[in-house]
């Protein structure tokens, strides 16, 4: 009398064979009124999000005398940004923010950075306090800081200059953006530092060459911030600037607004054109921006 063997199929491929992970999938799997409201949810939320930016858009494109008025696609004409190009300083006060945008993000990564990692691999005196310092400075808001900062600058002779802004940009960014890159760097294993001290690098060496390069998330998200804290900046820059050759945007923008009237087809034309750089370095970035702010926020 032959025995039997009882013969296994392994299951299909894809298929899931344990209860546990077939309760999961049935629990995951919506109702239609769910599915119906969760959608809704997100279609409102959307027109809401985007309504703001196509009402600008659409309003740049009107003449002045439909600017205030809900026709849209009435004599619709690009003379707002003709106008704006040619008639106004707005290029200069373009290259202005982005010459200052450009270098608050290329010093505050630096910065950061480089504070982030000191915090985070060495010990030394004063590191509780200055930790404490990067976290205090956060919690003034800049009504406060504003007048102290503008008498700093009289002093010492950077009033109406580029840099004197940038200075003032960097202290906005960079204890933020220590804090969030010391998480990073608190999550990079040390043997990489011990690594690079055997292969006689020195520490600036070993955080340039080996540690930097695995922390491209905490990077892009101090880039981002400090791009678009000096972008979009507006009291700092209409109080320490001025005179339509050293203006940022910020402070150009206020000249289409005045008690009298509002030339809302030049600024809503200057709205569109302010958002290309922003936007486009979102793009650049976006990659990284969501891995960045999740692990700068959890780790350390």
């Amino acid at each position: 009398m032959s025995t039997t063997t009882p013969v296994t199929t392994a299951p299909a491929k894809g298929t899931l064979v344990t209860g546990q992970s077939a309760n999961v999938q049935r629990r995951e799997r919506r109702s239609p009124l769910a599915s119906f409201g969760l959608h809704a949810t997100l279609v409102v939320a959307s027109v809401v999000a985007v309504f703001p930016v196509l009402w600008v858009l659409l309003t740049s494109l009107k003449p002045a005398k439909y600017a205030t008025t809900t026709d849209f696609v009435r004599e619709t004409t690009l003379s707002n940004y003709t106008n704006l190009l040619n008639d106004t300083p707005f290029l200069t006060w373009f290259w202005n923010s982005l010459l200052i945008a450009g270098l608050s993000t290329v010093l505050g990564v630096f910065l950061a950075s480089t504070t982030g990692y000191a915090i985070s691999r060495f010990r030394f005196p004063g590191k509780r306090g200055l930790m404490w310092t990067l976290l205090i400075t956060q919690m003034f808001p800049v009504a406060v800081l504003i007048v102290p900062i503008y008498n700093i600058m009289a002093k010492v002779g950077l009033l109406n200059q580029s840099m004197g802004l940038v200075i003032t940009y960097l202290t906005i960014s960079v204890p933020f953006c220590a804090w969030m890159m010391k998480g990073f760097f608190d999550g990079i294993p040390r043997e990489i530092d011990e690594s690079g001290q055997v292969d006689g690098l020195n520490p600036f060496g070993t955080f340039w060459r080996l540690v930097l390069p695995l922390a491209k998330p905490g990077i892009a998200v101090t880039a981002f911030y400090s791009f678009i804290t000096a972008w979009g900046e507006v009291a700092y820059a209409s109080a320490f600037l001025v005179g339509d050759e050293n203006m940022t945007l910020a402070g150009g923008l206020q000249k289409f607004v005045n008690q009298y009237s509002s030339q809302w087809g030049p600024m809503s034309a200057a709205s569109v054109l302010i958002a290309i750089p922003a936007g486009v370095f979102f793009v650049f970035a976006q990659r990284h921006l969501v891995a960045g702010m999740t692990a700068g926020a959890t780790k350390g």
